[in-house]
């Protein structure tokens, strides 16, 4: 449809369609006549076809016109739309989030987020990226995500462009292969009473600070542990540690992926918090981010 036509034009082709009676819609229109005729010729003469037969007794739509009725109609209905969708964009009602997590958070605090905000903005699609800190954090200075859910610390070169909010702390536990003897009857594990299994751990470029934390309590326990395997991901890991590989500590959090094969047990070695936190651009200035902080902000 030519971009000239407007959609005054339209309103009143489908309300002389409606009344089949230019006078009758020129009063629903509240104009006079004339004017309205005028409007319908010009129409005309743009599309290039008859839209209406005429005489004296009756008017009624020709082919072209009964088969721009529906398009006329669908049209205007969309146009009629417009400013609710321009205000609920406005209120961050609609549009697109991009929110990346770490895989601990898939555990623990990200099902009751995106049901908060699932429940609260059910209009926003949600574009969800399981990644690393590390590339988290590379997608959040390049644009390319809105919001990541990642282990602290932000480096340094990121602390200027990034807002931060914490959002979570919890202890490590002990991941062991089911059924060692060592952990029958106890309710906490002591690592000083285990078997010299290896330890399985993601590499330390993938979050520093959890990896340097889960070194820290064996050094406190007097263990030089043997690392065994690495693996990015938590469920990798667990996983590994399943097939009796190796034992790993992992965030609370994690105990909740149920894995045959594998026992989860409290420390009895105090143990640092790991940190979960959410990130973003302090620049981004999208009505959705903006939805989404305030609400999770909210959310326990």
């Amino acid at each position: 449809m030519s971009a000239n036509i407007e959609l005054r034009q339209l309103r009143y082709f489908v309300t002389v369609a409606e009344e089949l009676h230019f006078g009758r819609a020129a009063a629903r229109l509240n104009m006079t006549q004339p004017p309205l005729s005028q409007t319908i010729f010009a129409l005309e003469a743009l599309l290039g076809v008859a839209l209406f037969e005429r005489n004296r007794r009756a008017v009624a739509l020709t082919t072209a016109g009964a088969a721009l009725l529906p398009e006329a109609r669908r049209l205007l209905a969309q146009a009629g739309e417009l400013p609710a969708l321009a205000r609920r964009a406005a209120l961050g009602e609609t549009g697109k989030l991009v929110l990346a997590f770490v895989s601990s958070a898939d555990y623990s605090v990200l099902p009751p987020f995106l049901r908060a905000y699932r429940a609260a903005y059910p209009h926003v699609q949600i574009t969800l990226q399981e990644a690393t800190s590390d590339l988290q954090l590379e997608g959040l200075l390049n644009g390319r995500i809105d919001a990541g859910l990642l282990i602290p610390p932000l480096p340094d070169k990121a602390k200027a462009a990034l807002d931060y909010l914490p959002v979570l702390n919890e202890p490590l536990i002990l991941a062991s292969p089911a059924g060692l003897p060592e952990l029958r009857g106890k309710r906490a594990a002591d690592l000083r009473s285990l078997p010299p299994l290896p330890l399985i751990i993601f590499p330390r470029p993938i979050s520093p600070s959890l990896y340097d934390a889960i070194l820290a309590v064996f050094r406190a326990a007097g263990i030089t542990p043997s690392i065994g395997q690495e693996a990015i991901q938590m469920q990798t890991i667990v996983s590994l540690v399943s097939a009796g590989m190796g034992i790993a500590l992992v965030p609370e959090s994690v105990g909740n992926l149920r894995r045959t094969g594998v026992e989860y047990r409290p420390l009895a070695q105090a143990t640092p918090l790991v940190e979960t936190g959410l990130a973003w651009r302090a620049d981004n200035a999208s009505p959705v981010l903006k939805g989404f902080l305030a609400l999770m902000g909210k959310t326990p």
